[in-house]
């Protein structure tokens, strides 16, 4: 079974970034206050981002991905632009 990497938008405006295998369960836990220690006090949460990855160490190391960026950038990866992509410059001709 695949494991999903997520990204949760917390009451207070902060994110909260985790991997998970059954990822409906897992927003359900962290918003009935038995998921992670950060969300209990800053429910309800919202998924904001998902990624499905094939096992649970592609998803643990996309978690660390994640949660190295930047508030910026994880804003740029939720809401659609590419986070966390290097940016190439183009060669002058």
């Amino acid at each position: 079974m695949p494991y999903s990497v997520y990204i949760l938008r917390c009451s207070d405006g902060t994110y909260y970034c985790g991997a998970a295998k059954d990822l409906a369960a897992r927003v359900k836990a962290h918003n009935s206050g038995k998921g992670a220690k950060y969300t209990r006090g800053r429910g309800p949460v919202r998924l904001v981002y998902s990624e499905r990855k094939r096992s649970r160490g592609d998803a643990l190391r996309r978690e660390l991905e994640i949660k190295s960026l930047s508030r910026e950038a994880k804003k740029s990866l939720v809401s659609g632009r590419r986070a966390g992509a290097k940016i190439r410059k183009r060669a002058r001709a």
